[in-house]
């Protein structure tokens, strides 16, 4: 099952690679960053041919990342990988960005939290409030 998240691109780690049973691989872990209301940093890894798109980003983009969950165990220790299977840039920051909603169930018609919505006969009135 992929699931789909939107945020803000931070940064990409630096990237690894091996030599396995299957030839050479490449990695790399990247960071996002949710535009909720209480924001969260996201570590996602790429593999293959997505770290390609990693290079594309610059940081501040806005990013839609389609990812599976996967979890294993060793040495009695979990360990879970938030692989990305598509990565899309969706837009860019502007210097006076604060929060990009990350959901992807945001409605433009709806103000996000933290602002006020105005309308033109609310800016004249006289009401000391």
């Amino acid at each position: 099952m992929d699931l789909i998240i939107t945020g803000r691109f931070l940064k990409s780690l630096p990237e690894a690679t091996g030599t396995g049973r299957n030839g050479v691989w490449v990695k790399q872990n990247f960071v996002i960053e949710t535009g909720d209301l209480y924001p969260r940093k996201v570590c996602f890894v790429a593999w293959g041919d997505k770290t390609t798109a990693l290079k594309q980003l610059n940081e501040g983009d806005t990013v839609k990342i389609q990812f599976t969950a996967e979890s294993r165990e060793f040495n009695e220790r979990w360990y879970t990988d938030l692989r990305a299977v598509e990565i899309e840039r969706v837009g860019t920051a502007s210097p006076n960005t604060t929060s990009i909603p990350a959901t992807g169930f945001a409605d433009p018609n709806i103000p996000s939290p933290g602002t006020i919505a105005t309308t033109p006969d609310e800016s004249d009135s006289d009401l000391p409030f």
